[in-house]
């Protein structure tokens, strides 16, 4: 949530947020209803005071043996009406609250204002493309005529977008977790947890996915209205609903495995072929929880961190700065990593580094205590993929490949394949 203070006073800030984003926004509802609230908010104040004043002065009436039944009337209609007014102060301020949740993050002032994908800001590369002396191939043509990579099995049992994985290929897709797990717990010093992948609404919503992604997610059907995760991030961040940490505390650093659940709403006739964009995925997620002067170099740090996994892996990638238009809802800043895959020749997405500030803390009344004097503040959180699993496999599988048709498993995996040097397809 944007601070309801910069929502009274720098509106102005909020609107060109929106404009850059290139969204839209009822603005003038957002104000007809704080007009609404300060109303109803000053004329409850006076009836208190008055009710207040009348109330002390029955017992001075009574000492002195008047009649207080005129005065009793009085505060009973003040009552009366204070309750009304609490009710129509309840709803303007859920109605308020329902309009100010569809609010994005404010932007870092370094993202540069961009309309489409086309906009993101290159800030390095890593590693060069490798030349093939013969037409490489993608990674369903090299696995799938095998069937260690399966998508018409799959699409059998639970439609498109889902994929089976058997033999060598489910065995390097096991090892890169546990390759990217080991790298993230014992050298950059994430501690490891595992989450439930159900999740009640007020995680979705503490975390940002609600209401904005609602038609993303999967659903379950039952008296309890629980939903599968569509990343980690979400029941990884609410270990931290209504939490006051210590300053000493910080930063806090977390890496979680686990499965994904998307239904890609609008999304379809995109990347159909392949495991580039599935319904079940894994990911190895990487969340920190750290001191506001801190944020922007965690940002750098976390986004470091996802890079290491592929500069091992020998993997040439790219750094992107998202533009305007394509940070994340509760993102202030976005890098992309983007993974070059030869079959398509162009670099893909393989993970999303962000910095939501403030934004996410307030929804999960995150906080920490400065000092044991001061009252608590919000904490930053930090969010990215270390990586989308599924997309690491494929980008080995298809940067890895001879012209025989095998795929040569990166030095680093050899200790987690049991000797398995190449994968014969």
């Amino acid at each position: 949530m944007i601070d309801p203070k910069v929502l009274r006073q720098e509106l102005d800030l909020v609107k060109q947020t929106i404009e850059k984003r290139g969204m839209k926004f009822d603005f003038e509802a957002l104000l007809a209803l704080e007009e609404k609230r300060r109303g109803i908010q000053g004329t409850t104040q006076e009836l208190q005071n008055q009710r207040n004043a009348l109330s002390k002065s029955i017992g001075q009436k009574k000492s002195q043996g008047e009649d207080v039944t005129d005065i009793l009337a009085q505060v009973n209609d003040f009552k009366t009406q204070l309750d009304t007014d609490k009710k129509q102060l309840d709803q303007i301020l859920s109605e308020q609250h329902a309009l100010q949740s569809t609010l994005p993050n404010l932007l870092d002032e370094s993202v540069p204002e961009g309309l489409s994908e086309e906009d993101n800001v290159e800030i390095r590369r890593w590693g060069e493309p490798r030349e093939f002396m013969f037409t490489p191939k993608d990674h369903v043509d090299l696995t799938e005529r095998l069937g260690q990579i399966d998508f018409n099995v799959a699409a059998t049992m639970s439609g498109s977008r889902f994929v089976v994985m058997r033999g060598q290929i489910a065995k390097l897709h096991r090892a890169l977790a546990q390759f990217m797990l080991d790298v993230h717990t014992t050298e950059h010093n994430y501690l490891e947890v595992n989450v439930p992948l159900l999740v009640e609404q007020q995680a979705l919503w503490n975390s940002g996915q609600l209401p904005k992604f609602e038609e993303d997610l999967f659903h379950l059907k039952g008296e309890r209205k629980l939903s599968l995760i569509p990343t980690a991030e979400v029941p990884v961040t609410n270990l931290f609903y209504d939490v006051i940490l210590e300053s000493n505390e910080l930063p806090l650093k977390m890496v979680c495995h686990s499965p994904c659940f998307r239904s890609e709403a609008g999304s379809y006739g995109k990347d159909t072929k392949g495991m580039i964009r599935q319904h079940q995925f894994e990911k190895v997620e990487l969340i920190q929880v750290v001191h506001p002067k801190n944020s922007s170099r965690a940002l750098e740090e976390l986004t470091s961190h996802a890079e290491t996994i592929l500069q091992r892996l020998e993997l040439p990638y790219r750094v992107m700065n998202l533009c305007s238009s394509d940070v994340g809802f509760c993102a202030t800043k976005t890098y992309d990593l983007e993974v070059w895959l030869p079959s398509q020749k162009c670099y893909r997405e393989i993970s999303s580094c962000s910095s939501t500030g403030s934004f996410q803390a307030r929804r999960l009344q995150a906080r920490f205590r400065p000092d044991v004097h001061s009252k608590p503040e919000y904490v930053h959180l930090l969010n990215g993929s270390g990586l989308a699993v599924g997309r690491t496999l494929l980008a080995v599988i298809e940067n890895y490949q001879d012209e025989s048709g095998a795929v040569h498993i990166p030095q680093v995996l050899l200790p987690y394949m049991n000797g398995l040097k190449v994968i014969e397809l």
